[in-house]
């Protein structure tokens, strides 16, 4: 049996490989599960851009330069076990590298799911090692495999994005400005904004061609094109950027000035022209930081006791996701040649927010 996995260029997104190799030998502890389905998203496109500052290639190295796997959110059943505490049978869902197989080690092994203890894992961000294990799960949350894939990591990074406004008291803010809100994240967050409670006005960055698709959803009071930024009012604002189009930000804080309350940067949907170690210092208003979920997870579970935060996400995620049954075209594609072509499809903007695309190899 051979594990068959999609390698991306670190310097060069767009050139990929397509490597087979035998399965290792399994070692005491250790599990072989085999990826069933993940989806591929901007956000993906995300990891990739910010890979080296937060170290999403880290999680599944390739240890061949200038090769790396770019992290997918997915489902997986185990194969084979030499861990005491894991059946082979067992369905997982989490964090998993673009392929077909992953050899893992858990730890901290509980009804409801264990952590990754493979050695160069330990000092990455917990989050992203721990794995569900969906047999303990309600039914009905097992029943929307291809939702949580697609949805979950994004709509619980806005619920996440939110909590940290709110937790601030939306920075005396009185419109909250989100960049590229066709992607998940983004109008995942505008919904939340609005469950939340938050008494001003939301406002939608987006490209002319994906503005009907926000218009659909019916989640901003108001959107703008990036052409557009010059019209949007002044008064106190947020930024969240899911685009990462260094252009945009520069317009926004010199539009708004002193009414920049606060600049989040989150996501890359425009990976080309994510720079952020080239931004003319200082931009007026509130001065651009990058948002790491982590952290605020990590807030809320001193705060609030561990896996509240989560929870409460989870829960929303799944509302959002049943409301938006029919609003998107679910795509399943299978191959590695598909999944490169998907790839590069997202990098070049030619995936329309419309499709959710789910890939097995």
């Amino acid at each position: 049996m051979a594990i068959t996995e999609l390698w991306v260029d670190r310097g060069d997104f767009r050139n990929t490989r397509v490597v087979s190799e035998d399965i290792p030998a399994m070692g005491d502890g250790e599990i072989l599960v085999a990826i069933d389905k993940f989806a591929l998203t901007s956000n993906n496109v995300s990891y990739a851009a910010s890979g080296d500052m937060i170290g999403y290639w880290q999680f599944f190295p390739t240890h061949e330069a200038p090769w790396g796997k770019v992290p997918v959110w997915g489902m997986a059943e185990v194969v084979a076990s030499n861990a005491a505490d894991i059946t082979v049978g067992e369905r997982l869902y989490g964090f998993f590298p673009m392929a077909t197989h992953l050899v893992m080690t858990p730890g901290g092994v509980r009804a409801e799911g264990f952590s990754d203890r493979q050695p160069h894992r330990q000092e990455l961000p917990a989050l992203y090692n721990h794995y569900a294990r969906t047999d303990a799960e309600p039914a009905a949350l097992q029943a929307v495999e291809n939702e949580r894939c697609l949805y979950f990591p994004l709509f619980i990074t806005g619920y996440v994005i939110t909590d940290l406004l709110a937790d601030n008291d939306w920075f005396d803010a009185e419109q909250i400005v989100i960049g590229s809100v066709s992607s998940k994240t983004g109008f995942g967050l505008a919904s939340f904004i609005k469950t939340f409670g938050y008494a001003g006005e939301v406002v939608g960055l987006t490209s002319a061609g994906n503005r009907g698709f926000v218009e659909s959803l019916g989640i901003c009071d108001s959107l703008a094109t990036y052409d557009e930024v010059g019209t949007i009012a002044h008064r106190p604002s947020v930024f969240v950027d899911m685009a990462g189009d260094k252009s945009t930000r520069i317009a926004l804080h010199q539009h708004l000035v002193a009414n920049m309350k606060a600049s989040l940067m989150v996501g890359a949907t425009h990976w080309d022209a994510w720079r952020p170690d080239d931004m003319p210092t200082p931009l007026p208003g509130s001065a651009p930081e990058f948002f790491f979920a982590p952290a605020q997870i990590d807030k809320r579970n001193d705060e609030w006791g561990p896996g509240v935060l989560m929870e409460k996400a989870y829960t929303a995620s799944t509302e959002l996701a049943l409301s938006l049954a029919g609003k998107l075209d679910m795509q399943a594609h299978s191959g590695a040649a598909a999944c490169a072509e998907i790839w590069v499809d997202l990098l070049n903007n030619k995936v329309s927010p419309r499709r959710g695309i789910l890939v097995s190899l």
